[in-house]
């Protein structure tokens, strides 16, 4: 996923920096950097446990909010991506653990993700689909999504169906588990219930509010965003077209980059979305 071309149409790639013009730098991950993207999920996890175990449920139910952002919108994110600088074999392991634990296939993430960069908005982006639904209809396709992917998954890459298949069976253990454990206690089954009910937001978030169902080219399928309520409201996870545009940049590496194709941007005249009808 190192290419040094913007993953664009010919013609807007003309006119975008290369990777390599940009700096090398972007591709950087620290030791430090990458034991906090892989930690912070289970951090979020045992802070549920805790919280939930002392009745504290405001601050558990927070806390599996901050785990579905931070797996989905970061460190799945960038394990989905490769941009960890992990061995193949590795990053498969945590991101189907960290995904299994949050009860969802790391696999059938991969797969849809990657064909999501590479057919965005086609008719095949089954990731990408709520781009062309309504808000009501983007809402009512969160409770599927992920039922769906794995069926797109399973159907479209037969070689992955042992892994997909081991997911499946870890998550449908995981849930029987939860909801025997209710005998002794709810937190396990509580928690199900959150994570769950947690992913229904992945289409209105990932999907329909960063993209344009009706653009035609990588630059005007993705909105851009600036300003420092987005920045607060994200926590800097916004930058999609320019993660779309360099998918090889992990994510806290994603400012940066916005901050030096600004000027290239605005040479286009392509101006943040709360700006768009300044212009």
């Amino acid at each position: 996923m190192t290419t040094t071309k913007p993953c664009t149409g010919s013609a807007d790639a003309d006119r975008l920096p290369t990777l390599q013009e940009l700096g090398r730098d972007l591709l950087h991950v620290s030791s430090v950097r990458r034991a906090t993207t892989i930690g912070l999920p289970f951090l979020a996890m045992a802070g549920y446990a805790v919280f939930a175990s002392l009745g504290w449920w405001p601050i558990a139910v927070l806390s599996v909010m901050i785990l579905c952002f931070i797996t989905y919108g970061s460190s799945s994110h960038d394990l989905v991506h490769q941009t960890l600088g992990l061995r193949r074999d590795w990053n498969q392991f945590w991101l189907s653990l960290i995904e299994l634990l949050s009860l969802r296939s790391g696999t059938a993430y991969r797969l849809s993700h990657l064909h999501h960069h590479q057919h965005l908005l086609e008719s095949s982006d089954i990731e990408g689909s709520a781009a062309h639904m309504s808000l009501i209809g983007t809402l009512l396709c969160g409770p599927t999504l992920q039922f769906r992917l794995w069926i797109w998954a399973w159907r479209n890459h037969p070689q992955h169906r042992k892994q997909l298949l081991l997911e499946a069976s870890g998550i449908l253990v995981l849930t029987c588990s939860a909801g025997i454990a209710m005998y002794w206690t709810i937190v396990p089954l509580v928690y199900a219930v959150l994570v769950v009910a947690g992913s229904w937001v992945f289409p209105l978030v990932t999907v329909h509010i960063p993209h344009i169902g009706e653009g035609r080219t990588p630059l005007t399928q993705t909105r851009l965003f600036r300003g420092m309520w987005t920045r607060l409201l994200a926590a800097d996870h916004l930058y999609h077209l320019e993660h779309h545009l360099y998918p090889a940049v992990p994510h806290h590496n994603w400012r940066t980059l916005a901050t030096r194709l600004d000027p290239f941007f605005k040479r286009l005249g392509m101006f943040p979305n709360s700006e768009s009808t300044k212009h």
